[in-house]
């Protein structure tokens, strides 16, 4: 690994500080870079996050995608994971912590309002992130791809009954705008550009080519994961310092969702023998969270200085550290799978 990849978690924790203390110092720049979004997608926060996607999508052959279908367990896994169990435990960890264990150290009138933001981040599974992990395990980029693209057909169909049957409302609007601004910002603007950028590489040097692009630009998508995390921080600075308890509740059954739920798809891919490069982004995936949905639709039902706002807005925070965390252990634990 190089400097970056190996030091990461060093580099990460010092964004999140630089993000801390510049967003208190100077929250004005932090508020008009908060400004600059279209549909809950901020624009800056997009383009880092196009940076660490593209270097993925040019490891996409788009003639090998047909094999995926050879190979159903992984996406098997990811769709169980993400549409038949997250949602439900995470609605379950929410009533659990916010009506029982946090009952006494919270306003009661707002536990409802974070038990939905917590609920809303559970029902959104990755579209954007899911690709820089992927790229950290060195996972299948075809087989991410294709589950990716699956998971957000069903989020199209499934998302806005599943969430109203689990908040007891009878209507959820889902913002379309977001939906499609992230596809296309997320999968079909990188993917694009990724296949033309391999098409290119591929007619001057064939695979080594393409593999010697890639590793060159890798630290240039590791800087833009540790900006990320700066501005995101950096958003919120001012609030995670002025409720740092709050905050620190909140994050509690989120932490214990996403270990829980990557436990639960690691360790069925291992059971099936699911090779590691399939069963490290299957897990991750359903790990990780749609958050600009989950912030969109919350500020919608309940408001921007809602609870359940704020609670997806945590959901936000947390998962860069708990996500890496992951990919460390499943980059340690490789020798789990088969070749």
């Amino acid at each position: 690994m190089g400097l970056f990849e190996r030091w990461l978690s060093v580099w990460v924790a010092l964004s999140i500080l630089a993000g801390l203390v510049l967003g208190n110092l100077v929250p004005g720049l932090f508020g008009a870079l908060a400004g600059l979004e279209y549909a809950s997608v901020n624009l800056v926060v997009a383009v880092l996050i196009w940076a660490m996607v593209w270097p993925m999508m040019i490891a996409v052959d788009l003639g090998a995608l047909r094999a995926v279908g050879q190979r159903p367990k992984g996406l098997v896994i990811t769709l169980a994971v993400n549409w038949l169990i997250k949602p439900f435990t995470m609605a379950a960890l929410a009533v659990l912590f916010f009506e029982h264990v946090f009952a006494g150290l919270i306003d009661p009138a707002s536990a409802p309002e974070y038990i939905a933001g917590l609920i809303l981040l559970g029902a959104a599974p990755c579209t954007a992130m899911v690709f820089v992990w992927s790229q950290l395990t060195r996972g299948d980029p075809n087989y991410t791809l294709v589950q990716v693209s699956v998971n957000d057909l069903i989020m199209v169909v499934a998302f806005a009954p599943l969430v109203a049957f689990l908040l007891g409302v009878t209507d959820i609007t889902v913002p379309w705008e977001t939906l499609i601004l992230s596809v296309i910002l997320y999968i079909v603007i990188p993917l694009a550009a990724g296949l033309v950028a391999r098409r290119a590489l591929m007619a001057r040097g064939g695979a080594e080519a393409v593999a010697a692009f890639t590793a060159r630009i890798k630290p240039a998508s590791i800087v833009g994961l540790l900006m990320t995390v700066v501005l995101l921080f950096g958003f919120q600075g001012v609030v995670i310092l002025a409720q740092p308890l709050l905050i620190a509740l909140i994050a509690v059954p989120i932490i214990l969702q996403s270990y829980g739920i990557f436990a639960v798809a690691y360790l069925w891919a291992r059971t099936w023998r699911v090779p590691f490069e399939v069963a490290a982004p299957c897990a991750l995936i359903g790990t990780s969270n749609f958050f600009e949905l989950a912030v969109a639709v919350a500020i919608s039902l309940f408001g921007l200085g809602s609870g359940a706002a704020l609670a997806t807005v945590v959901g936000v925070l947390v998962e860069v550290p708990v996500m890496l965390s992951l990919v460390a252990f499943a980059n340690r634990t490789k020798h789990w799978f088969p070749e």
